[in-house]
């Protein structure tokens, strides 16, 4: 499989962004850090709007910067799809005139998405003749991404595409960006400062702290690192891929197949082999010797500790496989030491809690 392998230096006064990372030439990567650190930088610095960048960049086999060979390939000739955050477009034009505009730049031959399956993939096909000005912060969201696919790109960077909508329209949103896994063959780099979203969408993760970045890797294994800040954050979580194996029609539940056993979860009746993202917090993951039936926790499952780190002074997260499947647990320090835990230790997880995603 092809990558995107890239070393990348710019120094902007006193930031300095020094860069390194190789992520899979498809599916969804997130860059994700603080405020100022850099995320929104690297994306320009990758579309070719930083020609003051030094270092490597190479995409598809394709070499579009070597700093040493005297080598920069102009933002024109990348064939990078961009969105921004405000989402902008050509105000004097309708939707359609944004659209064929995108398609002009291109000036290639249409290698991509039709443009009637683009309308249809972004759910804009009513749209076509309204005036931009008039579309709700989620249309104009919808159109600029069918902007940026029209342009035929072989990489699309988004830049914190649902940071201004409010909670209605991003919930409206998020199925869109969730096709982009099933119907692009190209890479997408994806900026977010929400983990929740990034849980949802990612497949990899690249992290950032300022000007650097810090760890790289699947957004599963990334997720549960304990040298990481995810895993010691308010939001810790794992990613869990399962397989809907029924539905108990009395109690309303979907009943959910993963590596290290089966989940019950208050859910509408979904087809029997469906794949399925789950989430699982690490506050909602207790610990026990024993398994106990006199519970109102219906996910109950025997797993192995991996390793324990302490987090804040009474707190420690328990990182936990289950017959494959790698997930946190946050508990008291105290409650470490009662149930004697340690590397290797036989255990059984309860889980008071599964998020669906997708």
């Amino acid at each position: 499989m092809s990558d995107i392998d890239a070393h990348l230096v710019l120094r902007r006064g006193e930031f300095v962004l020094d860069a390194t990372f190789q992520t899979p030439a498809r599916g969804i990567t997130a860059l994700f850090g603080p405020s100022g650190c850099g995320k929104s930088t690297l994306l320009h610095c990758i579309a070719g709007l930083e020609p003051a960048v030094r270092g490597t960049l190479r995409v598809n086999d394709e070499l579009w910067q070597d700093s040493e060979l005297h080598v920069f390939v102009p933002a024109h000739r990348r064939r990078v799809g961009y969105v921004f955050q405000d989402a902008g477009m050509l105000a004097h034009l309708s939707v359609r005139g944004n659209l064929e505009y995108g398609m002009r730049r291109a000036r290639r031959a249409r290698s991509g998405p039709a443009f009637a399956q683009t309308v249809e993939w972004a759910g804009i096909g009513p749209l076509l003749g309204r005036r931009v000005q008039g579309l709700s912060g989620g249309e104009r969201s919808r159109v600029a991404m069918a902007c940026a696919l029209l342009t035929d790109p072989v990489m699309l960077l988004m830049d914190e595409p649902l940071a201004a909508l409010d909670a209605r329209s991003r919930a409206e949103m998020l199925p869109y960006l969730e096709r982009l896994h099933s119907e692009l063959s190209i890479p997408v780099l994806y900026v977010s400062h929400a983990i929740d979203e990034v849980a949802r969408l990612a497949d990899h993760l690249i992290s950032l702290e300022p000007g650097r970045v810090v760890a790289c890797g699947a957004l599963r294994e990334m997720l549960t690192r304990l040298d990481l800040p995810f895993a010691r954050s308010d939001e810790a979580a794992a990613i869990l891929d399962a397989v809907v194996t029924g539905y108990d029609e009395q109690f309303q539940l979907a009943l959910l197949a993963f590596p290290g056993g089966r989940l019950a979860i208050p859910q509408r009746r979904l087809p029997a082999g469906t794949a399925v993202r789950v989430r699982i917090l690490a506050r909602d993951v207790s610990l026990s010797l024993a398994h106990h039936h006199d519970t109102s926790i219906l996910n109950i499952f025997p797993a192995r500790v991996l390793d324990i780190t302490e987090d804040r002074p009474a707190q420690a997260v328990v990182r936990l496989d289950a017959a494959g499947a790698v997930f946190l647990a946050r508990v008291t320090r105290r409650s470490v030491h009662s149930l004697g835990l340690k590397p290797d230790a036989e255990i059984y997880a309860q889980i008071k809690s599964v998020a669906l995603l997708r």
